[in-house]
């Protein structure tokens, strides 16, 4: 069984004959005016902005921590990480769970969560040189949707430093 499957009425994505081995699904979020994707099989849940308690002395990207049923999870500000302007909440914000591998759950505030899209692999080019800014240090490819370009985001970009 595909463990990749959404409903359909949550995946908006062209009917094409690819094998579903190389087919992935991206949530897509907006960052200002531009969209990025991240992979699903690494959100564990999306939340709508609450409170954030502030925790001492650590980086401005780190806003705090959340209590999610019952566990702590750090929460970063994935403008700022990015080099971005400061975060503007409103009522499309949202807090991303993801698992990461270094350091277990971590949250990351995003304006806005857009849709699900499934991308197949000739539809995603990978990025092939060293990027040189700090936005582009977190996007290891770009995925076509129809007309639409998307910055696929390297979960493992997204680290709390270990320092904190």
């Amino acid at each position: 069984m595909d463990q990749l499957a959404v409903s359909s009425g949550e995946v908006k994505s062209s009917k094409r004959n690819v094998p579903a081995a190389v087919r992935l699904q991206y949530i897509v979020i907006k960052m200002g005016d531009e969209q990025y994707g991240i992979d699903i099989r690494y959100v564990d849940n999306i939340v709508r902005m609450q409170n954030i308690t502030r925790v001492p002395k650590v980086p401005a990207y780190l806003k705090g921590v959340i209590n999610l049923r019952g566990e702590v999870i750090p929460v970063v500000s994935l403008r700022l990480k990015m080099g971005l302007s400061a975060d503007e909440y409103t009522k499309n914000t949202r807090i991303i769970i993801l698992k990461t591998e270094s350091s277990g759950n971590l949250g990351i505030i995003v304006d806005e969560v857009r849709e699900v899209v499934t991308l197949g692999e000739e539809n995603i080019e990978k990025m092939t040189h060293e990027p040189k800014d700090s936005k582009a240090s977190f996007v290891n490819g770009i995925g076509k949707n129809g007309g639409e370009l998307i910055s696929l985001i390297d979960r493992n970009a997204i680290t709390l430093d270990a320092n904190v």
